[in-house]
């Protein structure tokens, strides 16, 4: 009985993939990756390597720089594969140096303790489901119109790895 309690235990940790971060840490994003509204990142100063938290908008600033959008589906204050993601990569500077060359980043955030409005939590729900969303973090590569190229979640190795780990992806996609 014991030993069946202990393979339900490891089998339910392995399926569930992330699990709450007690830690009450900060998104690490957050320091140098703010939502922008579209008007904003039409401006010329605008930095490529924040973080839009609006589809729409993505889609829009990514058909005028003809770029690929990279979606992160994060649960960013609980899923501890999410943190460590953004922790690793998302905030490095090999990182955000290719995404403002490269790419549109969009954060569809699924918080717990976040503060987020109706409207912006249907919205990502809603994302969720087209997207058939099933953990976190999941990450996807869309083309400026918003046809999926490529998913990918957390992968180890720091940011070097992983530009050249979304490079090979885009490159597979051409």
């Amino acid at each position: 009985m014991k030993w069946i309690l202990i393979l339900i235990l490891v089998s339910s940790v392995a399926l569930l993939g992330c699990s709450p971060n007690n830690k009450n840490e900060q998104d690490p994003e957050q320091k140098t990756a703010e939502g922008v509204s579209f008007d904003d990142a039409m401006g010329s100063d605008f930095d490529t390597s924040k973080w839009i938290t609006n589809y729409d908008e993505s889609l829009k600033l990514a058909k005028s720089l003809n770029r690929p959008v990279l979606v992160n589906f994060t649960g960013s204050d609980w899923c501890s594969w999410c943190i460590k993601l953004s922790k690793e990569v998302f905030t490095e500077e090999v990182f955000l140096k290719y995404a403002k060359e490269n790419l549109v980043l969009l954060k569809l955030d699924f918080p717990k303790s976040i503060a987020q409005t109706p409207e912006e939590k249907a919205a990502n729900d809603k994302l969720s489901k087209q997207f058939k969303i099933t953990g976190f973090p999941t990450i996807i590569l869309l083309s400026p119109e918003g046809t999926e190229l490529a998913r990918t979640g957390y992968q180890p190795g720091g940011a070097n790895a992983y530009v050249a780990h979304l490079k090979s992806l885009l490159a597979a996609k051409e």
